[in-house]
This record gives structure tokens, C-alpha cells and sequence, in this order.
């Protein structure tokens, strides 16, 4: 999280797809280091540097993409990635599990350093096209004069600057929720391993389904902010609704519309601001949200740590619920008017 203004500034002064390439590469070594090293610290240290892999990746990746489709093609190109993504989560736990069970550790961590250079390689075979003007060099006020430029960025741009509070409001209604889940399986549904494995299966399937939806819904038209902020208001209902009822099938139809509405939402944000940012800004736009997310999703857990001791599961799910139906009814208010196109306005074009 620390590191995410760093990134963005590496990803827009560098070649992205080289960025990709070389995280990918490093952290194909560092999970090929954590299934070989018996040292505690050394394991913390690693799992940083995987993280910080991921700091980089994630959004030179969105920014990225842009350059490999045309504009209309976007969102079929985000939903495609995001439903396989779910996919390859659901059959990764699944085999990874199996062969934890039959040949311990190791072998799983092999398996993960071989899918990180399998990706690195693949990465090495796109075919980008070169981006406009030449990569800047400088000292470190050069790079301090880049973080300042997407700062500056985010915050002129009216729809960047507008986001921003209502992606902080919604990573703090949603952080807590999503990592007491299990919690809320075992004390408030009282569910056994395998109810919890219900669980996670009907978000799965409606994180997979959510996007194909919004895209034949919208036929391609996705610059509609009410794509990303409906999705806020239909999850907050159900994230109440969980508070409250107490039965698995219930459950299970409330979780697979949360699936459905999260991955909507997500796709949707994807796929506008990468329309909508220019291309020189983007690694920073992208960074800038990412490391806001992170920061207040850790603000999330430990609020929610504190009520769910002090009030019970349910009582994060019901005031989460309600935290997110008001970023919803926030994003709509700020930005439903805003207009969307990638002709931004006069002193907002990152210069």
C-alpha cells in the first residue's frame, strides 16, 4: 500500500508491458523461495514482496489493456478477464487443496512459481503498440514531479476527484464484510466447513455471470455511472438482508446476487476509467485508487474486528449494508450527471 504512488509512477514512465513481464518473472522466484525456505522471517518477507508484486502488476495491467483492444471492445475484454479470473480461483483452491492434501506444500508452491513464469511468458508473445513520446529519465525530483502530476491529476479531473471519496466509503463498508464471512457462516448461519464452501460457491457463480449480463444488458454501452453505483445499492440490501436472516438457501440467493452485483460494478468501474483516464496518467489514476481501497479496507477490518466482538456478526453486515446503499445513493449524487467521454475537459488532460 505504501508503495502504490511508486508504482504508478513506474508504470506510466516505463514500458508497461516490460513491467509486467519483470514482476511476473520475480514473483514466479519469490514463490519458488517461499516453498524452499524453512525461516519465519524470511517467509514474512517474501509474502511482502509478493505484495508489493501485486501493487505493481494490478494496475499496470488495467492500464495496459487499452492498448491491446479498441474502445467498444473493452468491457467484453474486462467481463472475459474478470469470470475467468473467478474461475481460475474456484478450480485453483480446489486443485491446490487436493494436492496439499496428497503431497504436501511444496509441490503447490512449485505449481504457483510455474503459473507466474507460465504468465511471464505469455506476456513476452503481445504484440503492444509502443506508446507516444519517449520515456523520461531523472533523479528522484523528477519522480517526486511525476507523483505530484497524478495527484494533481486526481485531483482536478471531476470525475477522478468525485470517485475517490465514494470508492473510500465503499471499501469501508465492504472490507469487514468480506473477511467475516466465514465468521458469519459459523456463528450466525451455522454452518459446517463444507455450508461455508455453499457459500463461497454461489458468489463464485455470480461474480462469473455478473459481467456477461451487464454486457448484453447495456449493449456495449457502459459509460454509465449507474452501472458502477446500482450494483453499491442492490449489495448493501443484501449485506442487511444477511445480517438478519438466518437460513442457508436464503443465503445462498442473497451471496450469488452479491456475486453478480460486486463483479458487475467492478467491471464496469475498469472498463470507464480506462476510457475516460489518459493513457499518460493511467498507472497513476489506477495506483491512486488501488492504494485508497487498501488503505480503508484496513480501517474496515479493524472497526469491524471491534463490533463484531462487541455486537455480534450480524451487526457489521447491517451497518456495512447501509454503509454501501449510501455510497451507492453518493456516487449517483456526484457523478450521475457528470458526463463520460474520453475528450476531457480543459486542464485535466495531465499535463
Amino acid at each position: 500500500m505504501l508503495l502504490g504512488p511508486v508504482a504508478g509512477v513506474v508504470i506510466d514512465r516505463f514500458d508497461r508491458q516490460r513491467v509486467l513481464i519483470v514482476v511476473d518473472s520475480l514473483r514466479a522466484g519469490l514463490v519458488l523461495a517461499l516453498a524452499l525456505t524453512p525461516v519465519l522471517w524470511a517467509v514474512y518477507l517474501l509474502a511482502a514482496l509478493l505484495a508489493v508484486g501485486s501493487t505493481l502488476f494490478n494496475p499496470a495491467l488495467h492500464a495496459v489493456i487499452p492498448a491491446l483492444l479498441d474502445e467498444e471492445e473493452l468491457l467484453a475484454a474486462n467481463s472475459v478477464a474478470w469470470s475467468s479470473g473467478r474461475l481460475v480461483q474456484i478450480v485453483g483452491a480446489s486443485v491446490a487443496g487436493g494436492l496439499i492434501a496428497w503431497a504436501g506444500t511444496t509441490p503447490a508452491f512449485l505449481a504457483n512459481a510455474a503459473s507466474f513464469a507460465f504468465s511471464a511468458v505469455m506476456l513476452t508473445r503481445l504484440s503492444i503498440s509502443r506508446r507516444e513520446g519517449p520515456l523520461r529519465t531523472g533523479k528522484l525530483g523528477a519522480w517526486l514531479g511525476d507523483a505530484r502530476e497524478g495527484l494533481a491529476y486526481a485531483r482536478r479531473d471531476p470525475f477522478v476527484a468525485r470517485l475517490l471519496p465514494v470508492q473510500a466509503l465503499t471499501s469501508l463498508a465492504t472490507g469487514a464484510t468480506s473477511a467475516l464471512l466465514v465468521v458469519l457462516a459459523t456463528t450466525h448461519l451455522r454452518l459446517a466447513a463444507e455450508g461455508f464452501g455453499w457459500l463461497l460457491a454461489a458468489i463464485g457463480v455470480g461474480a462469473m455471470r455478473g459481467p456477461f449480463l451487464a454486457n448484453r444488458l447495456t449493449g456495449g454501452r457502459y459509460l454509465d455511472v449507474r452501472l458502477l453505483f446500482v450494483p453499491y445499492l442492490i449489495r448493501g440490501a443484501g449485506d442487511v438482508a444477511l445480517g438478519l436472516v438466518a437460513g442457508l438457501p436464503w443465503a445462498l440467493v442473497i451471496l450469488f446476487v452479491y456475486g453478480l452485483n460486486t463483479s458487475t460494478g467492478m467491471v464496469a468501474s475498469t472498463t470507464i476509467l480506462q476510457t475516460v483516464i489518459p493513457d499518460r496518467v493511467r498507472g497513476r489514476v489506477f495506483a491512486l485508487l488501488d492504494v485508497t481501497w487498501a488503505a480503508m479496507r484496513l480501517v474496515s477490518l479493524g472497526l469491524g474486528g471491534v463490533l463484531a466482538d462487541r455486537r455480534g456478526v450480524s451487526a457489521v453486515y447491517v451497518i456495512g449494508g447501509m454503509l454501501l446503499a449510501l455510497a451507492g445513493v453518493l456516487g449517483l449524487t456526484l457523478l450521475a450527471r457528470l458526463p463520460l467521454s474520453t475528450e476531457r475537459p480543459s486542464g485535466v488532460d495531465g499535463g
